[in-house]
């Protein structure tokens, strides 16, 4: 039996990205502004054989709290995920999980965290699989000399994303 994978297309102010998610929760977030190939593309890698059903009603709460992300009404999400990848994929993405709200870690705090000081190379290949863009946020992670490096989304969108994050982690 083919899996299904429900997506919609996230548009709200000046966002517009897509999103997927299985029957157990979000599987993937796109980059701002991206075409729907990203995520077709992404689907046939890491769910081969799966059919993408759009389905706005079922990615309605997913929806939800990203529209609450981006007015300043949430600082975290709730909604579930299906996270596939490694165990030190998942154990940096945990990581990323425990970055505050409108604050940024380097990729050597990190490795860090996860008790593997000398990866950070490796990290930074895990934070760049990172396939639910801002619910694990990946976006958080500046390089050690306090510079925004590489992100999926783009610079411009990581850029954005700890704009609004900052600005409404002050008046918080």
């Amino acid at each position: 039996m083919k899996q299904i994978l429900y997506w919609t297309q996230l548009v709200y102010d000046n966002w517009k990205l897509f999103m997927a998610a299985t029957s157990n929760g979000l599987c993937y977030v796109g980059s701002q502004d991206k075409p729907f190939e990203e995520m077709g593309i992404w689907v046939k890698k890491h769910y081969p054989g799966s059919q993408l059903v759009q389905d706005v009603t079922v990615m309605q709460p997913y929806v939800d709290e990203f529209k609450e992300f981006f007015q300043g009404k949430r600082n975290s999400f709730t909604i579930p995920q299906e996270l596939k990848g490694t165990k030190f994929q998942t154990d940096v993405w945990n990581a990323l999980c425990k970055i505050p709200y409108g604050e940024t870690w380097t990729y050597s705090d990190i490795a860090t965290v996860i008790e593997r000081p000398s990866a950070v190379r490796a990290v930074g290949a895990a934070i760049g699989a990172n396939p639910v863009l801002l619910t694990v946020p990946c976006h958080r992670v500046i390089g050690k000399n306090g510079k925004l490096t590489g992100f999926r989304g783009g610079l411009e969108m990581k850029e954005q994303l700890l704009k609004l994050e900052q600005g409404n982690h002050i008046n918080r």
